[in-house]
């Protein structure tokens, strides 16, 4: 571990994890800004052609399966590998993908190359985010600003990303945006690979070795069978459709909600917790709820949104008309402005015993989803009287999910870090990814309910997700006070 400080007083190994994700995130982020409008671009204009149904259920398949894939990236990096090596070798992978990416070619190609950034994600993820951990050993308010700063680096990044991704991949050429974001990656790992020392000896060793421990690797096989014979079933029995993406979509939603829950049951009655341990992992169960309700919500930036911005906003300005992904700016924008604050009001509130509880945060974010989302009924009810709505309602949207975000995403970072029991640490930090996994499969899957033949369901739709937000907001809120006990010492 290294004790050497840099920026504002904080470990310089973060400013190597910092520059790290800031350019996975830039070739991710802006990759997936053009993704789901390039599936749905007409063959004649070099897309894939794809319908809003089928286009949907890939985009939440592919994004599901980037977070998703944290799971096996955790265990094989608290088993095998250490995070050290899993951040190196993910990386790699995820450049190989937007190579293929960039080759214009059968949609076969293209589907490998989101292959290869899913399984590289999988592996980088979880683990950049378990050293920031690392760096902070005492934990405390200060952890929770590393990561605030840490977070401010990827959403530099997906700025980045958006800004110059979606004007090429939309105003010159598709594949050229998709190479771009493999020039980004590699750039990321020359910089990790020079600032590499700085992180001293956080991240070497797997942790599962550090407690004399080892996982089953049965277990994760099992999982991976399970998922395949739960799949298999559910066609079989006639729940779900194999011949569609959309019911692949849907099935492949039911059976990670099933394995997390038989995984934390897992962990609770077989995983040799102690009773403090097992009432801090049921803590990072409620979070993990949290945490997918508002990524269902948030994350259709990419999709519902996105799709939104392009058929039904007017986005000219002195008559250019400005890429689609420039709208999602906002969002990493707002966050770069706002995440220093953020992170210094909680450690002056701290200072003065008044810091939120993580429940209570949690709520505080999924209200201010509700609350863009209402913007986006009164913006869709202008489209239903046959107009086009002005871009403000989408930046007001893309700003109250931000400062949601920042109420909700860093913090639980941070508390899963803080929470996990040791010899499950990556592997918790997983689970808080799947839950973003989940999140994004059902973002997509409702992106494939807007029909361009009947906007007058649009209010409605987004009316849905501002009811499950504030219902779900509330009862984080009457929880709060009941989880303390839970909670314990942890700050």
């Amino acid at each position: 571990m290294t004790n050497t400080t840099g920026f504002l007083g904080h470990p310089k190994g973060l400013t190597t994890l910092f520059f790290t994700e800031m350019w996975e995130r830039m070739s991710y982020y802006g990759m997936r800004a053009i993704l789901i409008l390039f599936m749905t671009t007409e063959v004649a204009k070099e897309g894939l052609g794809l319908d809003i149904a089928t286009a949907g259920a890939v985009y939440g398949l592919y994004t599901a399966s980037v977070y998703l894939l944290s799971l096996p990236g955790g265990w094989v990096a608290d088993n095998l590998i250490g995070q050290r090596k899993a951040i190196w070798y993910g990386g790699i992978l995820i450049m190989v993908g937007h190579i293929v990416l960039a080759i214009p070619g059968s949609p076969l190609i293209f589907f490998l190359g989101l292959g290869f950034v899913a399984f590289g994600t999988g592996f980088l993820k979880p683990n950049i985010s378990s050293i920031v951990g690392d760096l902070y050993p005492e934990g405390g308010a200060r952890r929770d600003a590393g990561f605030s700063i840490f977070y401010m680096g990827i959403n530099l990044g997906s700025f980045l990303g958006y800004l110059i991704i979606p004007y090429l991949g939309e105003k010159i050429n598709w594949h050229l945006g998709f190479g771009f974001a493999a020039i980004g990656m590699l750039i990321g790992l020359i910089q990790y690979k020079l600032t590499e020392k700085n992180l001293g000896e956080a991240g070497i060793q797997p942790k599962a070795k550090e407690v004399s421990s080892k996982s089953n690797p049965l277990a994760t096989i099992g999982t991976v069978g399970i998922f395949v014979i739960g799949i298999l079933l559910l066609q079989y029995f006639g729940i779900i459709n194999l011949t569609s993406a959309v019911g692949v979509a849907r099935a492949t939603g039911i059976l990670i909600v099933a394995i997390t829950l038989t995984y934390f049951a897992y962990i609770l009655i077989a995983g040799g917790l102690t009773s403090t341990e097992k009432k801090r992992v049921g803590i990072i169960f409620l979070l993990f709820i949290g945490a997918a309700m508002f990524w269902s919500g948030f994350e259709q930036a990419g999709s519902s949104l996105n799709l939104f911005a392009r058929d039904y906003t007017d986005r000219f300005i002195f008559g250019w008309e400005m890429p689609t992904g420039w709208l999602q700016t906002v969002n990493p924008l707002m966050i770069i402005l706002f995440a220093p604050l953020v992170g210094a009001l909680w450690v002056k509130l701290a200072a003065r015993n008044l810091n939120p509880s993580i429940p209570l945060k949690f709520a505080f974010g999924l209200l201010l989803l509700a609350a863009g989302f209402m913007m986006m009924v009164f913006a869709a009810r202008i489209v239903t009287e046959g107009g086009k709505a002005g871009m403000f309602w989408l930046v007001i949207t893309y700003f109250l999910h931000s400062v949601g975000e920042l109420t909700l995403s860093p913090v639980g970072l941070s508390a899963t870090t803080k929470l996990a029991p040791k010899k499950y640490y990556s592997q918790m930090m997983g689970i808080w990814f799947v839950a973003t996994a989940l999140g994004n499969l059902f973002a997509g899957l409702f992106a494939g309910n807007f029909n361009p033949e009947n906007v007058q369901e649009m209010p409605n739709l987004f009316l849905s997700v501002v009811s499950v937000s504030v219902g779900a907001g509330i009862v984080f809120i009457i929880i709060s006070p009941f989880t303390k006990k839970w909670i314990g010492d942890i700050k």
